[in-house]
This record gives C-alpha cells, structure tokens and sequence, in this order.
C-alpha cells in the first residue's frame, strides 16, 4: 500500500502524466520542460510472479525481471517505446500497459464498464479458472478447426467445380497410351513410309552402280586386285594396299547385299502409313491442347490430373471428417459453458449483496447494484461461453439500476471498483492499482472503510492511492510527500519518502492544517499505530 500525499498543485499530476506516458498515452510537446532537449520516462516492473511469459514471447520480448519500459519523446512531439531495449509499437505498449497498471481516477474510464471484466470478477469469485481456462483451449481449438474446414470447403467447392473437366482431360490422356519415346520412332517410320517409291529408286539405282552393270564398281575392284595378284608380294607397299583394296572390295560387296536386302524390303503399305499417321495426329493434338512439346511433357501432365482429381475425391472425406470431429467438440464446449454459466449463476446472489454492504461502508447506503445474467442461443457460443453479462448500479433509493457507463459518477465508480476487486482480490491477478481522487466526496467513517477495503487488496497486490484524507493516508505501508521546490530559479516538482516523526507531522497538517497541535500530533501517532 502505497499513499501519496501533497499539497493541491504540488505535481501529482506530472507522476500521473508520466505514468500514462508509459502506459502507451500519446505524446504531446506541451509534457516537454525543455523544449530543446529529448524527454525520456522510465519504470521499471517486477514481473516474475505475473502470468506476462505468452505476452512477452509472442511479441518477441525478453522476459527478464524487471521489465523496464522506456518512452522518449523529441522536440518534435514524435515518440519512441521500448520494452527491456526492444522497440514497440504504441500499441504493444498499450495492451502491456493494460495488464500491469489499472489507474482509476476522476477521468479515467474503467474496466469496471467492460463485460469482459465483469465476466471476469464473477469467474474469480466462482473459482472457475481452471474450468475456463480448459474451455478456452478447445474453444480455440474448435475456432482453428472452423477456419480450417472453410478453407477445405472453399478448395473442394473449386476444384470439383472443374472436375468433370479434369476427368475428361485424365481419360482422354489415358486413352492413348503414351510411351515414352514413341514420337521419335513414329516420326523415323512415317518418314520412311512417305517416301517410299523415291528410297526404292535410290536404292535400286545403288545396287545397279556398284554390281549389275559393265562398268559395275564390285567388278572393277575385282579387275584391279587380280592385276595385283602377281607382284604384291614383290613389293611390301603393294602388298599393304592391295590388302587394303581387298577389305574396300568386301565392304562394297556387303553393302550391296544390304542395299538388295532394302530393297526387297521397301514396298508401299498405305495401310501402315496411315495407322502412323493417325497415331501422330492424336500426339500432335494433345500436346497442342496441353502446351507441351513431348511425349515425357503429356504423362508429366496425366500424373499431374492423377493427383488433383484423387485431392478433389480425399478432400471431401477430410471435409466430412472434420465436420464429425467439430460436431463433437462442439457438444463438448456447449458442455462445458453449460457447467460455467451455472457456476456463475451460483454466485451472483452472495455477490450481489456483499457488494451491496460493502457499498454502504464506503459512503452509499441507498446504492443498489445488481447482475444481469443471461444464457445465450447455442450458436452464440463465445471465448467466454454462453453468457452475457451486465452490471446495474444506482446510487440513490428510488431509482431503477442502470449500466454504470450511463448512471455512476466518476467518484462512484472508483468506489464501487474498490468494493468489486476487495471480493475478487484473493483470486483475482489484479495489475497494480492506481487511485486518485477515490476520496472525493467523502471523509470520516466512510473514509476509514475505504482505507481498510483497500489495505485488504494490498495484502496481495500492489496499490497505489494519491489521497487528502489522513483516515486514508494512514494505511499506507509507504508513504511518499510530493512538494514544489524552486532552485535555480525553477520550479521543480520533488517525491520523498516519510518516515518515522515526518510521517506523524503530514498526518497531523492533513488533521488540523498547518498550525500542528499536540492533539493532531498524538491523533496522527494513533491513527498510525491503528
């Protein structure tokens, strides 16, 4: 529990400006003392025992302890945030903001008016987070696997829009047969095939040269090499090339038999060169269709057509599959909002009514307040259930209860924000809590209650609480003075901590003024006895 106290216009508001700063409020040059000079604002945040780690991680942060948050802010009015010396953005810094301070004064606006808060007050108090917490996985789950089955319909609405088409495309590939390398060896046939009178002449034109006529070049060798016969052994040179001769003579002689061989093997067989050509035409215009220029290209394609069409058919088991499986989570969720609406139910009564007498303590006798709980439609299913919730207050007798946006003062509000978390404190991970001007409007008795109401809050959570009330003041665990000093002709704003005798002295000024009495001096020393 920490209390700061100051005289009006000491500069509470400079520390609260800071803070919010921060907190991720925007930058203004009018903060700027110096406006020729960079302004940096720093705090430092013990956060080993706050649940921050999936925060930190997600946003790539460092998760040391403390957690220091710089902001700086140039001549120009721009600004820069920065989180354990990692840059972030304003944003970032606002929803970090959110989870480690709560201030609430005059003009602040409050979780209180959020219904996730006030959902969130009501699963403290019913001891539900361990249920809540097993809903929000699988209802995070259950949300992935939606987005998920959407995307897999939207796919197969797509692909089987055109599967007729893939199939007609698959069956027609299918149907031909393709081997690999046919092409080349139809072209080679077809070629042979369309020329065959023209190779039949040429050929029979070869074997009439080389050996079936008088000037025949097989018999000319013949001549030559019986010439030969008779002085190739008087000689080495003659005897090489003679030999040499002799194989030219056998090859001759081999090819004509092959020449004659290809011959009597050429005839015309329109038959077969339409069969070819036919064969042609359907590769020909299957690479046109498919823009492919081989054979290998078109099977590339038919696997291709193999795998989406077998897609389209295994998508929609997975479709129907994860259509059973959301079925059943979906019971499984409804399940268990079901058993956390009723928990919540079971609270509200004992809650309503403390919150009421705690009311009455801090100043509000006539106040009423109330919760409006309703179960909502099974398809309404949310992160948080099947519940929607909404706080009614009044402060007055004789008025019907309203939604606190619409009916509490700001005073009103911070009170009945003290008396909510006072319930909810011992389950609840409340952020440190900052409260300015929770004393308005009221003083005495009342001002007593409230600074018990929030000393039982501080027992486990940080408080900080900017006060003019000594029934206040005198339940801090740290007491800080903020004063004005003017040095060097400036006017600067300082914060000291009180301890022991000047502790009893600023509870006794706030008692009786600045003319300290002894009876003030000895109230203070008992108040702060307690």
């Amino acid at each position: 529990m920490n209390i700061i106290t100051g005289e009006t216009g000491a500069g509470k508001s400079i520390l609260l400006g800071a803070l919010s700063l921060i907190l991720g409020d925007r930058a203004d040059t009018k903060v700027l003392f110096d406006k020729n000079e960079k302004c940096v604002v720093e705090a430092d945040f013990e956060i080993q025992n706050r649940d921050l780690k999936k925060f930190f991680e997600a946003h790539e942060l460092d998760f040391e302890s403390p957690a220091i948050i710089r902001r700086e802010i140039n001549q120009s009015g721009k600004s820069r945030a920065f989180v354990n010396d990692t840059p972030v953005t304003l944003h970032v810094l606002r929803e970090l903001g959110e989870k480690l301070v709560n201030l609430h004064s005059q003009h602040e606006t409050l979780d209180l008016v959020k219904a996730g808060f006030q959902l969130q007050i009501i699963d403290a108090i019913a001891g539900n987070q361990s249920l809540l917490d097993t809903y929000r996985q699988k209802f995070t789950q259950y949300k992935k696997d939606s987005k998920k089955l959407d995307e897999l319909s939207a796919q197969w609405k797509s692909s089987s829009a055109e599967l007729d088409y893939l199939q007609f495309q698959l069956k027609e590939l299918a149907e031909a047969k393709l081997q690999s390398n046919e092409q080349q060896q139809l072209e080679a046939e077809q070629n042979i095939l369309s020329n065959v009178e023209e190779i039949k002449l040429s050929l029979q034109n070869a074997v009439k040269t080389l050996s079936d006529n008088e000037l025949a070049l097989v018999d000319q060798l013949s001549e030559v090499l019986s010439g030969l016969k008779t002085v190739k052994n008087y000689n080495k040179d003659i005897l090489a090339l003679s030999n040499r001769l002799q194989s030219v003579y056998e090859e001759v002689k081999d090819i004509v038999g092959e020449f004659e061989s290809l011959q009597e093997n050429t005839s015309l067989d329109p038959e077969k060169l339409k069969e070819v050509n036919d064969r042609l035409h359907i590769i020909y215009s299957l690479q046109k269709k498919h823009s492919a220029t081989t054979i290998e290209n078109l099977l590339k394609i038919q696997h291709e057509l193999e795998d989406k069409i077998f897609s389209v058919d295994t998508s929609s088991i997975k479709i129907e599959t994860l259509k059973a499986e959301l079925a059943k989570q979906h019971q499984e969720l409804i399940s268990l909002a079901d058993r956390l609406h009723s928990a919540r139910e079971k609270v509200l009564r004992n809650f309503q009514t403390n919150v009421v007498v705690l009311l009455a303590k801090v100043g509000m006798p006539t106040a009423s307040f109330k919760v409006d709980m309703t179960k909502l439609q099974q398809q309404e299913l949310n992160g948080n259930g099947l519940t929607e919730i909404k706080y009614l207050f009044s402060a007055n007798k004789g008025f019907a209860p309203g939604e606190i946006k619409d009916v509490a003062s700001g005073g009103e509000l911070s009170r009945l924000m003290l008396c909510i978390k006072s319930l909810a404190a011992d389950a609840l991970a409340l952020p440190t809590l900052i409260f300015d001007e929770i004393d308005a409007g009221i003083s005495g008795e009342v001002a007593l209650k409230v600074g018990e109401i929030m000393k039982k809050i501080s027992r486990a959570h940080q408080l900080i609480c900017i006060t003019h009330l000594p029934q206040i003041a005198r339940t801090g665990d740290v007491h800080f003075y903020i004063y004005k000093e003017n040095k060097y002709n400036r006017t600067q704003t300082r914060l000291k901590e009180l301890k022991g005798e000047e502790r009893v002295i600023e509870l006794a000024k706030m008692l009786s003024g600045d003319k300290i009495s002894e009876a003030a001096l000895a109230n203070a020393r008992e108040m702060i006895a307690g």
